[in-house]
């Protein structure tokens, strides 16, 4: 099966489009870093042209073998992950990878990581300049390597320090992921802000493990994972409305977004954008149906566009218990 276009996205309906810190989306629905690869098997199944954009697989200045299997495990309303950064390093992904993915014209978000603030500097230099990538999604958020990742996103110092070497070594776009596993994300937020950041991608995923009772063992290889899916989108939908009201960046949230509804939650939080992860991995055709009900939904309920309904449950837009739905929208 091969999802074309004619999926009914555009066509007259609602202004999908979205100017993301400079990278203009034709619609608010990414593809999260990581559920995604670098978009070959995705491409069998739908046209890539119909997501607004595409963020890779974390991508490191070496190759990365990730961690030991089993890197999967299903939970009742989520998954664990324990991948860790698999990668075929910098240099091979300019070389094959994104020569694969400009073809298509969807604005390329290029994940990346380092086990040192020094090695996010390098990654980034690399990729400044390069055909079809759009910006870059700075990883401080990872919870399944030993050095980097989440180490630095947990101190809002560290991630500073990542933010200003990064920004300091590329013009181009800077999102920054964050990781829910802290106390306060407001404050993380707000120093990845004050060190050059254009946009926010939130959230990662939360810090889990999973036990095989007849092994009597830790289920993932790596012992711990990251839990993603529906059982995360209240925990990631509160961090999108708490550094909503904190900080003046875009945000891209992420975290459980399984159809259009949901990604409508996001945007009405606060989010700019929104980022689909585990949902892809339940069925490949997700992203593109999150965008078509999105898309139905502004219809119905009369908006003419996607930005008018961003942050709106913050304002006094907000419908009241009781008032009729449709219409709702900005006379």
């Amino acid at each position: 099966m091969h999802e074309g276009q004619g999926t009914g996205v555009g066509g007259g309906g609602p202004d999908l489009s979205v100017n993301l810190a400079g990278i203009r989306l034709a619609n608010p629905v990414l593809v999260a870093s990581g559920t995604f690869g670098y978009g070959r098997e995705m491409a069998r199944w739908f046209d890539l042209r119909l997501l607004g954009g595409i963020i890779t697989k974390g991508t490191t200045l070496a190759a990365r073998p990730g961690n030991p299997p089993p890197r999967i495990a299903e939970t009742p309303a989520g998954l664990l992950n324990s991948i860790g950064l698999e990668n075929p390093g910098v240099d091979a992904v300019i070389g094959e990878e994104i020569p694969f993915l400009r073809q298509f014209g969807v604005p390329v978000i290029v994940n990346i990581a380092g086990e040192t603030v020094e090695e996010y500097a390098t990654v980034a230099a690399k990729l400044e300049g390069v055909e079809g990538v759009s910006g870059l999604e700075v990883n401080v958020s990872c919870p399944n390597v030993r050095a980097g990742g989440m180490v630095f996103g947990t101190d809002p110092a560290a991630t500073a320090a990542v933010v200003k070497a990064v920004r300091a070594a590329t013009s181009l776009p800077l999102l920054v992921k964050l990781t829910p596993n802290v106390t306060d994300i407001v404050e993380v937020a707000r120093a990845a802000q004050e060190a050059g950041a254009d946009a926010l991608t939130l959230v990662n995923t939360l810090k889990g493990m999973a036990i095989d009772v007849q092994l009597r063992r830790p289920l993932l290889g790596a012992v711990t994972g990251g839990l993603s899916g529906p059982a995360i989108k209240p925990v990631a939908l509160r961090m999108v409305w708490e550094v909503a009201g904190a900080v003046n960046l875009p945000i891209v949230g992420c975290g459980g977004i399984m159809s259009g509804r949901d990604a409508v939650e996001f945007l009405l939080a606060g989010a700019s954008a929104v980022a689909v992860g585990s949902a892809t991995l339940v069925n490949p055709l997700a992203a593109p149906r999150v965008v078509r009900e999105m898309a139905a939904w502004l219809a119905e309920e009369g908006f003419a566009g996607v930005s008018e309904v961003v942050g709106m449950a913050r304002g006094p837009g907000a419908l009241r218990p009781g008032d009729a739905p449709g219409g709702g929208g900005p006379a």
